[in-house]
């Protein structure tokens, strides 16, 4: 079959979801244009700043919530258990429920002022449900952060080429940040000066790659990067954050109609097969493939953007829509463009050598050059591909950080009363020295149960919503069938995962698969004592 089929076919069903079932959260949740945002009347200076423009908003929440997820997913799972589950799941999961999870979780921290996702279960469900919910957010995020800064600093020894325009982004950002909110120049006019000073900095790391010999480079940029992303969290988001972000999604958007145009010029002929068998290696297809392919469909991270950035700098409800559920549409086409690219780019020999010699980033930039090949030479492509992806982890690196100084002050600040961690600089440096002891190593150990935790966590904030949504009298059907699936899905893949851990004698990764089903279900206990306490009917 032809790659431009599919993407045709996924593209127009994603677009016809987001005007049609968008609409139908948009209802739910009584979006109102008339109605002032969390920043307007709690403004700081510092989070809460409403963003220039909603194109600005949306560039800084596209580009925190992809990050690697959405090609890293469909990249392995497609070669385990062939193209058509996957496109499916994508399509699907993205329209009813990964668009649902997002927009909701964003439209219900506007709501509650701004707050996280944890604050809106505390008003709702309770404070055992939020600490206990945030506590375990708070841990995952830390993995995050620790995580992106190692993967970072490793694609920035491999490819020593993207060193200057990575970091050359970030003075770039401040600039035109300056321009837009200080001195009030035309926006257009300083993206077009910010594009032009980023296309200038990705020549000059083609003409000047950068390698640190040391002894131990990889510590070294882990070291920098987290100082970075130390910097970033604390510092007012619209002289960084906003214009980095935004930005950034322009690489992004080039990188994605780049790839597009390149499919349609190529038109590839899928070389994979739409189906292999139902149990592989990495498990049965029911769940660990809907686990796997997370952020393309569903990913729990991107709630903690929703509430954690994004609610704060929101300057119109009525952008809500376009930006939370819009940006997921389109990480789902960019998961589409990284399936086909392996899938449709790749013979299925060379996808199976580049994904167990190589790993997945090599075999999706080799894949990304091959569908973009008739544009310009296969070199290019791959270069593309990586900077994209640099950019992605990056910005999601700084967004986390940030997020998990939110959620570092709402937990030991607020709800344990350490008032030290309320300051800013306090609670991101515990944070950066947690992220640093697990990025020299010990992260390795529990990543392997990241993509489950990360996909409970979709399935809790849609129980919370569900409860949220039922406090004020609205339908739930629309959350809480998700958040049912999603909940199945994660528990059963956790029960696979420490089935595994046992078996292996890992033990400390079986006793979190554990814990992590005990807050399951505890949330569950206690969703159904507030259904039953409502009185309210399930509509």
């Amino acid at each position: 079959m032809s790659g431009v089929i599919i993407a045709f076919l996924s593209i127009i069903s994603l677009l016809t979801g987001y005007k049609f079932y968008g609409r139908k959260i948009e209802k739910l949740f009584d979006v109102n244009p008339n109605n002032k945002t969390p920043s307007y009347y709690n403004y700081d200076g510092i989070d809460y700043i409403p963003a220039k423009n909603w194109l600005i908003l949306f560039g800084h929440h596209f580009a925190s919530i992809a990050g690697a997820g959405p090609i890293l997913g469909p990249v392995i799972a497609c070669f385990y258990f062939g193209w058509l589950p996957g496109i499916l799941w994508i399509v699907l999961g993205t329209i009813f429920i990964g668009g649902v999870h997002d927009l909701s979780s964003l439209l219900a921290s506007i709501r509650e002022g701004g707050k996280s996702i944890g604050e809106v279960a505390n008003k709702v469900m309770g404070k055992r449900v939020k600490i206990l919910f945030s506590i375990f957010v708070w841990f995952a995020l830390i993995l995050v952060v620790s995580v992106f800064a190692a993967a970072t600093a490793k694609t920035l020894i491999s490819e020593p080429k993207i060193v200057i325009p990575t970091f050359s982004l970030i003075l770039i950002a401040i600039f035109t940040g300056i321009l837009i909110y200080r001195v009030k120049f035309n926006q257009f006019l300083a993206t077009i000066i910010g594009i032009a000073l980023l296309v200038f900095s990705i020549y000059l790391g083609n003409k000047f790659p950068v390698s640190l010999n040391l002894n131990n480079p990889l510590k070294i940029w882990i070291l920098i990067l987290l100082l970075y992303a130390g910097i970033a969290s604390i510092i007012p988001v619209n002289i960084l954050l906003q214009p980095r972000d935004y930005l950034s999604s322009f690489i992004l958007f080039f990188s994605l109609i780049y790839g597009l145009i390149g499919l349609i010029l190529t038109n590839p002929k899928i070389q994979s097969p739409a189906f292999t068998k139902f149990s592989t290696e990495n498990g049965p297809l029911w769940p660990m493939m809907f686990v796997i392919i997370a952020c393309g469909a569903i990913s729990g991270f991107h709630s903690l953007i929703s509430s954690g950035t994004t609610s704060k700098q929101i300057e119109n409800e009525k952008h809500a829509k376009i930006i939370g559920y819009g940006a997921m549409v389109l990480e789902a086409v960019l998961a589409t463009v990284a399936l086909l690219s392996v899938c449709a780019g790749l013979s299925r020999v060379e996808y199976g050598i580049f994904l167990k010699e190589k790993g997945w980033i090599v075999t999706f930039a080799n894949g990304f050059g091959k569908i973009t090949e008739r544009l310009l030479e296969n070199k290019i492509g791959f270069t593309i591909a990586v900077i994209s992806l640099n950019a992605f982890v990056m910005t999601t690196l700084d967004s986390a950080t940030r997020i998990t100084r939110y959620i570092t002050e709402e937990i030991f600040g607020d709800s344990f009363g350490v008032k030290i961690f309320k300051k800013r600089v306090i609670s991101t440096l515990l944070i950066l020295l947690l992220a640093l002891s697990l990025a020299f190593g010990s992260w390795q150990k529990i990543w392997p149960i990241f993509g489950a935790s990360n996909q409970l966590v979709a399935a809790l904030v849609l129980i919370i919503v569900s409860c949220f949504l039922l406090s004020k009298g609205k339908k739930i059907k629309f959350t809480l069938i998700p958040a049912i699936f999603m909940l199945l899905t994660t528990i059963s893949a956790l029960l696979l995962k420490i089935k595994d851990f046992y078996i292996s004698k890992n033990f400390t990764l079986f006793i979190v698969g554990i814990l992590l089903i005990l807050l399951a279900i505890f949330v569950v206990y206690e969703a159904i004592r507030f259904f039953k306490k409502s009185h309210v009917k399930f509509q």
